[in-house]
């Protein structure tokens, strides 16, 4: 009786076996739909993508003439490459102007430049001679290196990790340009949102913070490049106080326990000390690719290099190089 009672409940366990498959079979039929659902999903999501693409992608990338142009433009720049060029949401002003706030918030938008669909290459021959105000400039990054030791005493701009969100371009400024005969440009920044805080990371996880700006930029050239300096603000004002509660313009003029004439004016510590918002300066180059006479858009390409962050004076600033997109309308 004991040895059947042992078979029987042994052999109770073959009807679970049983449910297990069954389950298991379920699971494998659902998992298939699933597969066959997501590739249907996908393939219709591919073909809305294919719809949308040509949209999104910038003129000059598609435009030879105007690569040859910015290449000429830029080569003594030594920008050998122009395929940044190419960005995703890429409208013109007028479809920028029929947006609306809900459209553009959270859309990365706001962080891009008009660019030009209209308008003629051949910006020489066309742009007439003359006095314009140039207004809307907006410069749009699309580029970031530091100039670091890359070994043997040797410095090279290298890449970098971009840390800022989304506020990095400049837009609504405003100037001056005079264009000559034979294509000569003066150009003079004025007014506008010109300066946005930005940090970048370097491969070992150093960070370098910068005010990228074109402050006050006065160029001179002709179309196909015309270049100039411009002022680089201090990063941090003058009332800003750093850890041991020492300013500029206010605060403590040394660290607390460090008495005034003694080690706290050593060679070592002055910079510390003696805290500095004097303005540096950056050089940039700007080429013309593009020009709409009925418009007065004109779009193009720019380089920039220019100190980084001092610490109000207290580190020796690294050079940062910013390539990217430009755009403008002149009115005469």
């Amino acid at each position: 009786t004991h040895t059947s009672t042992m078979r029987s409940e042994y052999a109770n366990f073959g009807a679970p076996k049983r449910r297990c498959n069954a389950a298991t079979i379920s699971i494998a039929i659902n998992a298939a739909l699933l597969l066959v659902g997501a590739a249907v999903y996908m393939s219709s999501g591919a073909q809305e993508l294919s719809m949308v693409a040509p949209r999104q992608t910038r003129v000059f990338a598609s435009k030879p003439n105007a690569m040859k142009n910015i290449a000429a433009g830029l080569a003594a720049a030594g920008v050998s490459s122009i395929g940044f060029l190419g960005a995703s949401n890429a409208l013109t002003f007028d479809e920028f102007q029929g947006l609306s706030y809900t459209d553009v918030k959270g859309s990365g938008m706001a962080n891009t430049c008009p660019i030009l669909n209209s308008g003629t290459t051949d910006v020489k021959g066309s742009l007439k001679a003359g006095t314009y105000k140039f207004d809307k400039f907006c410069i749009e990054p699309t580029s970031f290196q530091v100039k670091e030791d890359v070994g043997k005493g040797k410095k090279e701009f290298i890449d970098v990790k971009l840390m800022t969100r989304l506020t990095y371009t400049l837009d609504a400024m405003s100037g001056s340009m005079k264009v000559g005969s034979g294509g000569a440009i003066e150009f003079k920044e004025e007014d506008g949102i010109d300066y946005a805080p930005t940090t970048v990371q370097l491969p070992g996880g150093a960070r370098v913070p910068f005010l990228f700006t074109v402050k006050e930029l006065d160029a001179k050239g002709d179309v196909s490049s015309f270049s100039g300096d411009f002022a680089v603000p201090s990063y941090r004002g003058s009332t800003f106080l750093d850890p041991k509660g020492r300013g500029a313009a206010t605060g403590y003029d040394t660290a607390v326990a460090i008495p005034a004439g003694g080690a706290g004016d050593e060679d070592a510590l002055g910079k510390e000390n003696n805290k500095s918002i004097k303005p540096l300066a950056g050089k940039a180059q700007l080429s013309i690719a593009k020009y709409d006479a009925a418009t007065g858009e004109v779009a193009g390409v720019f380089q920039s290099i220019q100190p980084s962050d001092t610490d109000l004076g207290a580190k020796v600033p690294k050079d940062i190089k910013i390539q990217g997109l430009w755009y403008a309308q002149l009115q005469q």
